[in-house]
């Protein structure tokens, strides 16, 4: 199925409150004012650049509180990312879709077989796929099998992704949500790129470990 499609999957859904679709879309004004000064810097992604240069789409694993930054860095990329049905993840959703992203809706908590199946056909539509393993509820870093299991599901190739930015804001939540001040300096990088070889998905639930020492490489790359 097209990525395309994937993306209407909640298009039935019932609307959100009204105090969702006026947070979404003042965060989404917000995003767009500060990204406008955000000084970013890239490191580290010879893989990223090369799996584009071979057509392979990519399944980019990042924590939740990074998740900022690095959605404004690939802004309008038409890559999909997998997002909770919580109320929270409604207005990240809508930020996210205001940014030129495709979204797909689920967790490893809710609606978990649906968002796997989904998440693997938009990889075999040839897209590319950002999932954040420690979410929508944490504990924070925690690295659930989601990612890995649509990695062995559809051979994609896995990369690490992260960021830091000075100054900036962290919220009081679970994960320390990051929101990158004015003029921040933002060092965005990756790790290079892993495959998932197992013959089933429990077998493939086995490679949690590897691929959140995978990410931790890119966090130590972004901290330098």
């Amino acid at each position: 199925m097209p990525a395309e499609r994937v993306a209407d999957r909640t298009a039935g859904a019932a609307a959100p409150p009204a105090r969702i679709v006026w947070l979404a879309r003042a965060g989404g004004l917000l995003v767009r004012a500060l990204g406008w000064t955000w000084r970013i810097r890239v490191t580290h992604d010879d893989a990223v650049r090369r799996a584009r240069a071979e057509g392979r789409p990519i399944l980019f694993t990042l924590w939740h509180g990074q998740l900022l930054p690095l959605l404004y860095q690939h802004r309008g990329e038409s890559a999909t990312v997998l997002i909770s049905e919580h109320g929270d993840g409604e207005i990240i959703a809508r930020i996210a879709r205001g940014l030129g992203y495709r979204t797909v809706r689920g967790s490893t908590s809710r609606g978990a077989a649906r968002a796997l199946i989904e998440s693997a056909r938009v990889i075999a539509g040839g897209g590319d796929l950002a999932i954040t393993p420690d979410g929508p509820r944490g504990p924070s870093r925690s690295f659930a099998p989601g990612a890995a299991i649509v990695a062995q599901r559809t051979g994609a190739i896995v990369i690490g992704a992260a960021a830091t930015a000075r100054p900036a804001w962290r919220l009081k939540s679970w994960d320390r949500f990051i929101i990158p001040g004015p003029f921040a300096r933002i060092h965005v990088s990756y790790s290079d790129a892993a495959s998932v070889d197992a013959a089933t998905a429990r077998d493939a639930a086995a490679d949690v470990d590897r691929l959140r020492e995978q990410l931790a490489e890119a966090e130590r790359r972004a901290d330098g």
